[in-house]
């Protein structure tokens, strides 16, 4: 089989299964098909893993877009971690660029801290001919506990790897992360600027207690959109990007909420219901006798 075939059919194979447990299968498919490893990391979404900065102490998100090789750059130290061999600098913004990604990062955790109340973002840039690029990350988990007669919520808290940890309830527990990864490029054109963004939202939603069994809910989505917008100075990229990935997230959100969490609950609710059968039928059967003694109305 061609490189192309199997990279093809190991996308086929990502799309069908848990999108939960993407980073692990896509580490099995690597295993089986090296030469497809590069391809498969810079082409397929995984949930967001969280790591600390050394040398700042904060935290960050890492994706293929600061990696290189088996180091990532971070954002708050501009340094990769683990250290790159020696000779190698690494692939880095310019000085301008680094500054902007300097302002992003601010900016996006000011959003975030509004908006998440928490959770972890980091942004990263880099250059190209005619422009730069960047991606915003930004990352969220909950863990919903439901012990006997009280509930409340406790906010995940991931180790160095972004492993988060988990919570034992008798009674049952639920668990939500959230990722958004947007990708986005700028495109200089005399005062104004061609943006194009691309954003991806990793939902994984959990719940279940020994009554009612298990729920297990997760996905992702993607969306583009593209824009030409003013630029007086780099200040005007930050709120143009910013401005463009706030759009984005609010649409996304919406999305989720009534398109696909709507339709999850029709469809659960045809297929499961509290109420006995019986009581369904005739409450039915009741509902059609009040329409029938209606005047003018009656059965065809």
């Amino acid at each position: 089989m061609s490189n192309e075939s199997q990279y093809d059919s190991a996308l086929d194979l990502l799309r069908r299964l848990n999108p939960k447990h993407t980073s692990a299968n896509l580490s099995r498919i690597c295993a089986l098909a090296p030469a497809l490893t590069e391809d498969l990391l810079t082409s397929v979404d995984q949930p967001l893993e969280i790591r600390r900065c050394t040398k700042t102490k904060r935290d960050y998100l890492i994706c293929d877009y600061n990696r290189d090789g088996d180091s990532y750059r971070s954002p708050w130290s501009n340094e990769f971690e683990p250290a790159l061999e020696e000779g190698e600098d690494g692939t880095k913004p310019s000085e301008r660029v680094r500054e902007m990604e300097i302002r992003m990062n601010e900016a996006v955790d000011v959003y975030r801290e509004l908006y998440y109340e928490g959770g972890v973002s980091s942004v990263y840039f880099w250059n190209l001919d005619d422009g730069f690029a960047g991606v915003v990350l930004l990352k969220k988990g909950m863990v919903f506990i439901f012990p006997s007669g009280y509930t409340w919520m406790a906010e995940v808290k991931a180790d160095v790897c972004g492993v988060a940890g988990t919570v034992v309830s008798p009674s049952g527990k639920g668990e939500g992360v959230w990722d958004s990864i947007h990708v986005f490029e700028a495109i200089d054109r005399a005062r104004t600027a061609h943006y194009q963004l691309t954003s991806t939202v990793i939902l994984h939603l959990s719940m279940g207690n020994e009554g009612l069994g298990e729920m297990d809910l997760s996905g992702n989505m993607t969306r583009q959109v593209e824009q030409d917008l003013p630029v007086e100075n780099d200040a005007s990229h930050i709120a143009n990007v910013g401005k463009m990935v706030e759009e984005m997230e609010f649409k996304l959100r919406n999305l989720l909420q009534e398109v696909y969490f709507g339709k999850a609950k029709d469809v659960v609710s045809d297929l499961r219901s509290i109420q006995p059968l019986t009581e369904s039928n005739r409450d039915k059967a009741t509902h059609q006798q009040m329409i029938n003694s209606m005047p003018g109305k009656g059965t065809t």
